[in-house]
């Protein structure tokens, strides 16, 4: 009985530790409005929970913040404070050029070394910038985001 009561407690502390682990804030409005679109597909030129491109996603997060940003990655690229990778905070827009043509693929850093983003391959989902993937082709930060702003929805 002491056996399986260890196990189950084991089993649960793993898990909750797995599903915590996607975001830094796990009680902010920006991650919530980031999970309510988890799973969303990928859409090219999409806005809506019905299927994002990169910088949809990014502007549909955001536009729930009260942030207005362009439509396009290049664009949201222009906008906000240019911020070193070390300096990165929850709510930071990262870029990356995975064309080989300049800034092709946005995504919004959520603490711990990961960002959201919409994926062509899997839509919207969690990634790390670690990752050889995203590491070769990552370009730079801007924070596009308010102390205010961030302290209203992404600090706890």
């Amino acid at each position: 009985m002491k056996k399986k009561l260890t196990a189950a407690v084991m089993g649960l502390a793993i898990a909750f530790s797995v599903a915590g682990a996607g975001n830094a804030h796990a009680d902010s409005q920006l991650d919530n409005v980031i999970d309510s679109a988890l799973g969303t597909p990928y859409r090219t030129a999409g806005t809506s929970l019905n299927g994002f491109d990169c910088s949809g996603f990014t502007s549909y997060v955001f536009d729930k913040l009260g942030v207005d940003l362009p439509r396009q990655s290049s664009s949201q690229y222009s906008a906000g404070a240019k911020i070193d990778r070390s300096d990165l905070r929850a709510g930071d827009l990262v870029f990356f050029n995975t064309t080989g043509r300049g800034i092709s693929h946005v995504g919004i850093y959520v603490g711990n070394g990961k960002f959201a983003h919409s994926s062509s391959s899997n839509g919207v989902r969690y990634d790390n910038l670690s990752s050889s993937y995203y590491a070769e082709r990552y370009v730079g930060a801007s924070r596009v985001m308010s102390t205010y702003t961030y302290n209203s929805f992404v600090a706890e």
